[in-house]
């Protein structure tokens, strides 16, 4: 606004000179020496108003700095100040004192044509412009009402309202130029905005014309599509430009198609396209008013995430293979297809498990155990093929489908040449050690079955071949089906056995070598069954531990024996099996605390065995709940010791008492001295580390001697001395053999 009141100094320099020859002329008409000194007045302030332009135009100050700006007002005010006076000055004299007709026409019209410039001049300041019009208007209308001629007087009243519209005037012109600054001020601030817009956002775009014409382009787009579209794009056709892309092989011809139909459509969408260097964007089309506008995304890492996320949908995360819902998903489609095919030929599924991976993880480490299941998954890629579907079903078991021409030969086989892969053994992280699978096999001719009812089978097949001894295959058969439906039933009937108290507890009875008497007595639960009668523990137990009833069981049998244990002399001990599954679902120190703190039992009068079987599974908690039941003064048995891994690591870090030798130690030691031999060292090894030790399964007198004679046994249980008994028996064989003199073996004969 004010570079527009110093703007054109050589207009006003020419305007000042120029008034200054018209008062020049008046002078020489009238002589006055006032006019004279007028003109040079003109003269001398054009020539310091152009000094002051000067040093305006040599003064650079910003825009927006207002102290400057104000500083260079007030000087403007007072050279148009003094400009403007002159003007009003000379119409006032020559009207009042000259008062000739050439005076007053020149002096009037210079003025009143001043007049108008300096409102057109001056409109943007209007404090500048007001001051200039009183200063010029004000003299001037008292010149001519006090020229004495009617006429003058009366014109100078038809002047007001002349000077009055000067504001009106300007400040109507001064709206105007502030709209038209603040528009363009505005375009030029949308403009930036916009410009800043296209080159800080995120993703590339362009806008082509009605003519399909790149407008407008910012840098990401021509920088992501560089490979395809060098150069500017603006000015090219986008059509050419991706077809000629498309047909070097840049982009898919199907996909620049199909973004060339929306484009060419109006109707807006979406399209993605696949780059080189397998990179992904998504191409957005709006379109209005004959313009559209394309945005390009990449979304290469959320085409990435994506594709993880399907992989971690479909495929086990540590082996690759598919997982149980996406090896459902091929198998069912698979058998469908077999439906509704004319020649549906045969399948054959197997489940595959490790057989005690939880031994491997317990004792080299969850890495090596992870290991373990990659290498497994891979021998069993090597040996299958590509003809057969593999996938992990969860933990350390492996689930594998072949349809079409599968042969009766191939059930055999195939399981075969998996066992055969396994005979090789594992070296991983500077570990060597065996490992190996069982398998369960079910071979179908039926397009009817469907996979729930197939893995049932299979798993009844491996169910068998881990009962059989582990590391074979077991083809499903029928009987399989009724085992199977056999223990469905069991399991429903225990169920309700033990809610209602169903079962009920024999005693065998533990004696001491030397003394011959009765020093504990293990408790073992029955259940007969109304109907099937008589169901050994060995088909129950296990049945009990699927069905998660075995921590109900145990809580009743600790109770139950307790409470008997009572009625016992104070001598006399109970121990009660505790198993794996206790440890993982219930509170083993509970349930022992409430036995004996209900019954009234010492501690030290209450004994534990558990196998290393429960140990192998449940180490941590097992140690640390034996641990505690031990400070309490409760026994804890190692029992069946021998049978599994007989690891040392078990003896050295839990808190045992007693160590139960396992009854294979003992069955042929009559017949085979290197039984007996390792029976005695079993013995040894327990005294050495303070154990009472026991041997089980004694059942001959034979037996019995060679113990006695050879071995460090403290305490035989086995039929010799009694086959478990219920409680009443029990008590009577308790206190029957509290009351019978020491007998000496019998020696073994020789010779």
């Amino acid at each position: 606004m004010i570079r527009s009141l110093y703007a054109d100094r050589r207009s006003q320099m020419l305007g000042a000179l120029g008034s200054a020859v018209a008062v020049s002329l008046t002078w020489l008409e009238s002589q006055s020496p006032v006019l004279l000194g007028i003109a040079v007045a003109f003269v001398l302030v054009g020539i310091a108003r152009d000094r002051d332009m000067k040093a305006f135009e040599a003064s650079p100050f910003a825009d927006d700095d207002v102290a400057t700006a104000s500083r260079w007002e007030v000087r403007t005010t007072f050279g148009g100040g003094a400009i403007a006076l002159l003007y009003g000055f000379w119409t006032l004299y020559s009207f009042l004192v000259v008062n000739t007709p050439f005076a007053e026409l020149a002096s009037l019209g210079v003025t009143m044509s001043v007049l108008v410039g300096v409102a057109a001049r001056n409109f943007a300041v209007e404090r500048v412009m007001m001051i200039q019009v009183m200063l010029i208007c004000i003299p001037t209308w008292i010149g001519m009402l006090g020229d004495g001629h009617f006429h003058t007087a009366l014109l100078s009243f038809v002047f007001l309202p002349f000077f009055a519209s000067l504001r009106r005037v300007a400040g109507n012109v001064r709206v105007i130029l502030l709209r038209a600054v603040h528009g363009r001020v505005e375009a030029s601030r949308l403009a930036v905005e916009l410009d800043t817009a296209l080159e800080t956002m995120q993703h590339g775009m362009c806008m082509l014309d009605e003519n399909g014409i790149v407008a407008v382009a910012n840098d990401r787009a021509e920088l992501a599509f560089a490979d395809l579209v060098a150069g500017n794009w603006k000015g090219q056709s986008f059509a050419a430009m991706i077809s000629g892309a498309a047909a070097r092989g840049g982009v898919p011809k199907q996909l620049a198609d199909r973004l060339l139909e929306i484009i060419d459509g109006g109707e807006g969408g979406k399209v993605v396209l696949r780059l080189a260097g397998n990179r992904h964007f998504e191409v957005t089309v709006s379109s209005r008013q004959q313009r559209t506008v394309l945005l390009f995304e990449d979304i290469t890492d959320r085409v990435k995430a994506e594709e993880r996320i399907n992989f971690m949908a479909h495929y086990d995360a540590l082996t690759g293979l598919p997982n149980r819902a996406y090896f459902t998903e091929q198998m069912e489609a698979d058998l469908e297809r077999r439906r509704q095919s004319k020649d549906p030929g045969t399948t054959m599924l197997m489940i595959i498990d490790v057989d005690d991976f939880k031994h491997v993880n317990d004792t080299m480490g969850h890495l090596i155990g992870d290991r373990v299941l990659v290498e497994t998954s891979e021998r069993l890629a090597r040996v299958l093929g590509r003809d057969s579907l593999v996938a992990r079903l969860g933990g350390d078991e492996y689930i594998v489908y072949r349809g079409g021409d599968v042969t009766l030969d191939d059930a055999v086989l195939l399981p075969q040449a998996i066992l055969d892969a396994f005979q090789r053994p594992f070296s991983l992280m500077g570990e060597v050690f065996s490992v190996n699978v069982s398998i369960g096999v079910v071979f179908s001719t039926e397009p009817a079955d469907v996979l729930d009812d197939l893995m049932t089978r299979a798993d009844l097949a491996l169910y068998k071949a881990k009962a059989n001894g582990k590391q074979q295959a077991q083809i499903f058969h029928d009987e399989m089906d009724t085992d199977y439906r056999y223990r469905q039933r069991l399991k429903a009937d225990l169920k309700q056995a033990v809610a209602d108290g169903g079962l009920t507890l024999v005693y065998q009875p533990i004696v001491d070598l030397k003394t011959r008497r009765v020093v504990s007595c293990e408790a073992l639960a029955r259940w007969h069954h109304a109907e099937l009668g008589s169901i050994p523990p060995s088909l129950f137990i296990p049945i009990a531990e699927e069905s998660g009833l075995i921590s109900d069981i145990s809580r009743w049998v600790l109770a139950s024996a307790a409470a008997e244990c009572r009625n016992w002399p104070e001598d006399v001990s109970v121990s009660v099996n505790v198993s794996a599954r206790d440890f993982r679902n219930a509170d083993v120190a509970a349930m022992v605390n409430n036995a004996l703190a209900t019954s009234g039992l010492e501690p030290s009068r209450l004994e534990l065995e558990v196998t290393e079987t429960a140990l192998i599974e449940e180490r941590d908690a097992a140690t640390s709940i034996l641990s505690k039941l031990a400070k309490q003064g409760v026994g804890i048995a190692l029992d069946d010791f021998g049978t599994g891994y007989s690891s040392l690591s078990y003896l050295h870090a839990l808190p045992f008492t007693k160590l139960k030798i396992d009854r294979s130690f003992v069955m042929d030691i009559t017949s085979n001295p290197r039984s007996l031999k390792l029976l005695s060292n079993v013995a040894q090894l327990g005294k050495d580390i303070n154990l009472k030790v026991t041997a089980e399964g004694v059942e001959t007198e034979e037996q019995l001697a060679l113990i006695f004679e050879h071995t460090k046994v403290d305490q035989i249980q086995g039929y010799l001395f009694g086959v478990p008994l219920p409680r009443r028996d029990a008590a009577e064989l308790i206190a029957r053999m509290a009351h019978s003199e020491p007998v000496a073996p019998p020696l073994r004969k020789r010779g």
